[in-house]
């Protein structure tokens, strides 16, 4: 028992440590001209009616969110940057504090799950993906966006990126998850460093 103990509170350290590595994100013109777009393409290849769930995991200052909202929906979101929290509730969005590994939403909750540049930030992004499969819906969603590795950008050694995979190694996980892939896609642009590229996947919950 005292052994069990031992490894709770180390574990319950460690991610107390990963919430502490986390950063406000404010948004910014590429970042939202990219989410309108994304989510845009999104409704258009798959119309949802007003009334489905949206979770917008790692909903920083509430640009996806504002979006959706526009849209008609009444999205929920989730981070674990206390900046972040305070700016989305002061716009009057509904958002709570909470990993995306240990989602505290009951089982087939959500219609769509959009999680743009955020599960790079999990540190066992396996067991991610599988919770976001437990609280959809079956024939639910999932929008993943991800930094590629390797770039001009070099997000790898961004200080709380702990999983910038490959594309195809992303796609195992997915798939390993139950997940169907639909849509798996590059945005490929330039910045002041170079070539930057992120890689989208749609998938769908059997």
């Amino acid at each position: 028992m005292i052994l069990d103990q031992s490894k709770t509170q180390r574990f319950e350290s460690f991610l107390e440590r990963i919430k502490n590595e986390t950063y406000p994100e404010p948004p910014s013109e590429l970042h939202t001209a990219i989410t309108v777009r994304m989510i845009d393409e999104f409704l258009n290849k798959h119309p949802l009616s007003e009334d489905k769930r949206i979770l917008d995991v790692g909903c920083g200052q509430g640009v996806a969110l504002e979006r959706f909202e526009s849209k008609g929906f009444s999205p929920i979101g989730i981070t674990l940057n206390n900046e972040d929290l305070s700016a989305c509730r002061q716009k009057g969005h509904e958002v709570y504090e909470m990993d995306q590994s240990f989602l505290d939403f009951d089982d087939e909750t959500f219609d769509l799950i959009w999680c743009r540049h955020c599960l790079e930030h999990s540190v066992f992004p396996y067991l991610t993906l599988i919770e976001f499969s437990r609280v959809l819906k079956p024939e639910g969603y999932l929008y993943i966006e991800v930094p590629a590795p390797d770039t001009s950008c070099k997000h790898q050694t961004n200080q709380n990126h702990y999983s910038v995979l490959g594309k195809s190694m992303w796609a195992e996980l997915i798939k390993r998850t139950g997940f169907k892939i639909l849509a798996a896609n590059n945005i490929e642009f330039e910045v002041v460093s170079g070539t930057d590229m992120y890689w989208t996947f749609i998938q769908q919950k059997p």
